[in-house]
């Protein structure tokens, strides 16, 4: 097997394409124009809170002309239609539950049928758990992702963006709690898919058009 901390592309499995300890986004910038509509890839986005996953992972969609399916957006759209998926998560989320795997699964795989995935997509905020990447392997195979992006930033980095918001429901502690909770349920994932190697580490810290640019030239290297 190859070097785990290397990029792989999905014609070849087991060639990487970078070394480890690399940030595999810092390239020469590739004519990301011929990405659109040309590069068939399902990608999806990791990091803590407060990395700007959600931006990037929306701007890329843009970019590549692919749906950013995030967890949040897909629950509002149940929610909103009165599907019958969405009463259930309505009722749960009223009573400050978490949404269980099952029902989160369920909705994710749904709307990966939708017609609009066919180009790929953006996955963002799933899978979350190892649960959650057994029961997405289960249903479309363990070699459904093209790529993982994964976006890096320190804590003290990440507590200071969040803080500089100035939610009321931001505090130092519930920062650092929710800083842990990634770190024990969703960290783990980035072994996962190092080792089948797809993992894109990408530094985190910049400006918002700078970090989105160097993730498309990683793709674009695919």
């Amino acid at each position: 097997m190859g070097d785990p901390g290397r990029v792989l592309g999905r014609v070849d499995p087991h060639r990487g394409r970078c070394g480890p300890g690399d940030d595999e986004a810092d390239r020469e910038p590739a004519h990301h124009a011929k990405l659109r509509g040309i590069l068939d890839v399902r990608i999806l986005f990791l990091g803590a809170p407060g990395v700007g996953k959600g931006t990037q992972a929306e701007r890329v969609g843009e970019a590549l002309g692919i749906p950013h399916i995030s967890t949040g957006e897909m629950f509002r759209r149940h929610v909103g239609s009165r599907t019958s998926l969405g009463l259930r998560v309505e009722e749960i989320l009223s009573r400050g539950d978490l949404v269980p795997d099952v029902l989160t699964v369920e909705m994710m795989l749904e709307r990966l049928r939708d017609p609009d995935t066919v180009n790929g997509y953006i996955l963002d905020g799933f899978p979350r758990n190892l649960a959650q990447v057994h029961a997405l392997d289960g249903a479309i195979g363990d070699y459904a992702l093209d790529a993982v992006v994964v976006l890096e930033a320190s804590d003290e980095v990440l507590t200071e963006r969040i803080l500089a918001r100035g939610r009321t429901d931001d505090t130092g502690a519930s920062v650092s709690n929710r800083l842990e909770v990634y770190e024990r349920e969703t960290a783990p994932l980035i072994h996962v898919y190092r080792e089948r190697g797809l993992v894109l580490r990408v530094n985190g810290i910049g400006e918002i058009e700078e970090i989105t640019a160097k993730i498309l030239t990683a793709l674009a290297a695919l």
